[in-house]
Formats: C-alpha cells, structure tokens, sequence
C-alpha cells in the first residue's frame, strides 16, 4: 500500500511541474499577445494533463477511504469549489473552456494524501515547485505595467554626502534637509508597499490555516516577515519624507491586494499603513529613527506589524535594525541584523535572527530561527537569506544541518532587473507609476502628484530640487497643525498610546469621487493658511 502511495506521490509532484511550466508558457503568450489560433497546442497539452490528474484520482485508493466516484474526484481535484471556498487564483478562461488546477486545490489535495500517508511520509516537495509562483486573482484584468523608470532628462551632478552631513553626527538625519540627490523617486509612504511584494505568502498562510495546517501557516508568516527585506538589497538612497497628511493607494488586483498609507503624525513622525488581501488583513504604524555615526548611518524601526486571519488568528512582529555602512571610504552597503520575535496568539510563534553582517564575511545577509509551540518546544528550523531564499526543516536542527536537501523551500526572491535607476526591483518601478485612467480617481493628497518626486523620476534634477524646498517649508508647518488639532483622515489612534487603525470609508470615496477632507497639500499655500 505504500508503495503506491509513493506512486502517487511522484506522479503528483510531476503534474505538479507539468501546471507549472503550462501557466509559464500562457503568460509568456499573454504577453507576446498570440493569436487565440496558436492556442490550441496549449489546450491540448492542457487536456493531456487533465486526464493524468484525473487517471490518479481513480487509483486504487480503498485503504484510505477514498470512495467518490471519479466525477467528484474531478471536480476537487481541478478547483469546482464552493462560493465559501473560492481558492482559485488564476484567470485561465479566456484561453481554456475547461476549469484550472488551483492552488488552494492543490493544498486540498496535498492535505487529502499527507492525511493517507502518515505523518512521516508527507509531501513537503510540492512547495519547492511554487516557492516562485505568485497566484493571480480570478476576475480582473491583467494592468500591464511599466519596465522602468523614464530616462532621465538632465545628467545627475555628483555630490559629497560627507560635506552634507559631517556637522550632523550623531543626530536623527530626519530632521536634516538634504538635496534631492540623495532620495529615490518614491515616498516612505509607498516604501511600505514593498513589504507586500511577497502577498502570496499570506495568501498560502491563510490556505494551509483553513486545512488545519498551523505549522505551515506561521512558517509561511515567517517567510513573509522576512521577504520584506529583500527589495533592499542595494538601495541605498532616502525615500521622500511624506507631507503631514499624505497618502498613497494601490490597488494590485492581479494580487489580489488593496493598500493604504498616510502619515499620520509629523512629531514624531508615523506613517500607518493598512492592507486587505484574500481571507487576511495586515496593518500597522512605523517610525524609523535615523543617526550618522560618522562612516554609517543607522536605522532604527519602531513600531508592530499585524497580520490577522478571517479566523481569529493573529501574528505580530517588530522589525531589526539596518545599516548603512561605509558611507565616507569603500563600498557601500546594507545590512540588517538584530532578533525577531513573531508573535502568534494561537499554537506557534516564531523567532529569527538576522546575522550582523562583519568586515571579512563571506557569507552576508543569513537569517536563522525556529518556531516554538506553547510549551516553547521548538518543532521546525529555518535559515536562508534575506535577499535570496528561506529553507525551513521540521524539528530542532539549530547548528545541526549539513546539507540543504533535507530542507523544503518557502521563498524564493523574484529575479532582479539587470540594471535600474537607483537599484530598484521590477515591483518598487511601479509604485509611483500613473497608470492610464488612475490620475483622475486619485485624491489630491496620494504621493503619485508629489511634484518634486515626480520631476526627480524624469531626471529633472533642478526643478525637484526647487520644489523640495518649497514643500520643506510647508513640513516645517506641520507641527502648528498638529498643535491647533489636526487629525489624519483615514485612520484613528486606539487609546491615548495605541496603534493607528483604518477607519474606513476610502475605498467608498474613491468610488464616488468625493475627498472631502483632503486638501491639495502639493499646491501653493502660505503660512496665513495654517
């Protein structure tokens, strides 16, 4: 019996492979724009693959209780789901008459064979096959959005960061105006989206949490926690400081993702973020304090990250702290290093730490940890990088791993672009983009219409500089606004030192065109106004 099992095993792990490379070669097609005619090699190849899957469904199976009848066992297995289910991902009907294999059908059905096999047999392959694969949202259009950045208009002037900055030492670099030079075309406010590249993540969190599978949920939240840092990986400029009251949206429906940001407080200065995706919500406020100590600057995250699970579950963590070393002789860099502690309010949490990162190390960025359950008993082990991959492996192997194929595959980062303005990844070049349509629905106060980060994506270097100073007297302004009681639009504080929580209501003003309360903060004003 189970040798057929391990059959069936290896047949799945090949079909598996077979969904892969199809779906490669439909959005290579997408892209290309192919006539619906050269379609019909796909759809064949397709049907092949159908009647495997549906071949293996019919196996023998009566030993662990398999009993439908091969109509039914069809309809699991190729995502003919319920409406409270809705695990499909991808948008396959314009090019297939037949339904797609799923991923959330392709966890179900992992889920079905692991609960056969036994414990010390279960398929754990199968995320190696998707750790790069990012589910797309069913029912949306495809956006195409931009390669790169605009060629920039005028040749960017060199200038020394030690004559900026060398009377600063010791002091948070906040408060220091600094030339446009020295940021990259996108506010703190879309910084934050960043951390959201990786969404999936959460999506499979949520997936393997509905099955039961808590363990794979928190490695998966770990996972994400740890994504996060990967579009860091040579960027090494400032992003802009937002205006008190700013705000940045992004609607990612090939995500399946809806964020917002404002800034919420100018002294200190908080940014609040807010995020909904499939079956989870994530949320937080953030204040990153700043110090030149001479050859580095230090950046020191203060704040929770949240994510919350339809069913109750929750998962909270604190970021490490970053430095940018050798600013003044060498080679610059970055690097994170510190403990983090994420907190679940259920079975598991987890702990990882970021290895500081010193002069002669030849093995830079590595991240372990484990995760512990409420005896604090650690049942599965993870390393990686954090601008690479994260492996994970049940049980305690802490200074005990030899050889990663022993290991299972959790993420994967994305292939970065060869060569970008300002190092940025194929995901951050979009965040400031205008897509066709956009302007016209977006408030007046969303970092997009920003004009000195704007001129500063067009390279006009003289005209971002003059109005960066012109709105630097406008954030100069904010404490007085603070003071005689504004308050941010979309989100509210909970209690006197809580976090900022969104409040709802822009989604809805977005729809009907309505921003009341959201001033033009870009255009012209004067201190009369305040």
């Amino acid at each position: 019996m189970l040798s057929e099992f391990l059959e069936l095993r290896r047949q799945f792990e090949v079909l598996c492979q077979q969904r892969s490379d199809l779906l490669k070669a439909l959005r290579q097609l997408e892209v290309a724009d192919i006539e619906a005619g050269g379609l019909g090699i796909l759809n064949n190849d397709y049907k092949s693959i159908k009647n495997e899957i549906s071949s293996i469904g019919n196996a023998k199976s009566s030993e662990c209780g398999i009993t439908e009848s091969s109509d039914s066992i069809e309809k699991q297995q190729f995502g003919e789901v319920s409406d409270e289910e809705d695990t499909s991902y991808f948008d396959t009907e314009e090019y297939f008459s037949e339904p797609t294999v799923s991923y959330g059908t392709l966890i179900g059905i992992t889920h079905h064979i692991n609960k056969c096999m036994g414990p010390e047999k279960q398929i754990d392959d199968w995320k190696n096959l998707n750790a790069e694969e990012q589910p797309t949202a069913v029912g949306h259009p495809q956006i195409e959005r931009r390669k790169k950045l605009p060629d920039p208009i005028e040749k960017e002037k060199g200038v020394s960061l030690w004559s900026l900055i060398k009377d600063n030492v010791g002091k948070d670099l906040n408060r220091v105006c600094l030339p446009v030079y020295f940021n990259e075309p996108i506010s703190s406010l879309q910084k934050c989206l960043e951390d959201l590249e990786y969404s999936y993540l959460l999506d499979r969190a949520y997936e393997h949490g509905k099955l039961g599978n808590s363990l794979l949920r928190v490695l998966n939240i770990a996972a994400f926690a740890v994504s996060g840092y990967a579009s860091s990986e040579g960027r090494h400029c400032k992003p802009f400081n937002p205006l008190l009251g700013e705000t940045y949206e992004a609607d990612y429906l090939e995500k399946g993702i809806r964020f917002l940001s404002e800034k919420v407080s100018h002294h200190p200065t908080l940014i609040a973020c807010h995020c909904e995706g499939k079956g989870w919500k994530f949320w937080g406020d953030s204040n990153l304090k700043t110090k030149f100590w001479g050859t580095s600057i230090q950046l020191d995250p203060i704040g929770t990250l949240t994510v919350e699970f339809d069913d109750g579950e929750i998962f909270q963590w604190s970021k490490v702290t970053t430095n940018i070393c050798n600013l003044i002789l060498g080679k610059v860099y970055l690097d994170h290093h510190g403990t983090m502690h994420i907190q679940g309010n259920n079975k598991y949490s987890c702990k990882l730490k970021f290895k500081a990162q010193s002069i002669l190390e030849r093995n830079p960025h590595q991240v372990h940890g484990f995760v512990e359950d409420v005896t604090g008993k650690k049942v599965a082990t993870l390393f990686g990088k954090w601008d690479e991959e994260l492996h994970y492996v049940n049980g305690d192997w802490t200074n005990k791993l030899k050889d990663i194929s022993d290991s299972s595959l959790l993420w994967k980062r994305n292939k970065p672009p060869s060569f970008t303005r300002y190092n940025m990844t194929s995901f951050a070049i979009t965040l400031n983009e205008l897509t066709p349509g956009l302007q016209e629905k977006l408030p007046p106060t969303d970092s997009r219409l920003r004009p000195d980060q704007r001129h500063l994506e067009n390279g006009e270097y003289e005209k971002a500089n003059a109005e960066k100073l012109r709105l630097e007297k406008r954030q100069r302004m904010s404490r007085k606004l603070q003071e005689k009681g504004w308050k941010p639009r979309w989100f509210r504080r909970e209690g006197e030192h809580g976090p900022f929580r969104y409040v709802g209501g822009y989604w809805e003003a977005r729809e009907q065109g309505k921003w009341v309360g959201c001033p033009d903060i870009f255009g012209e004003f004067s201190e009369d106004t305040v």
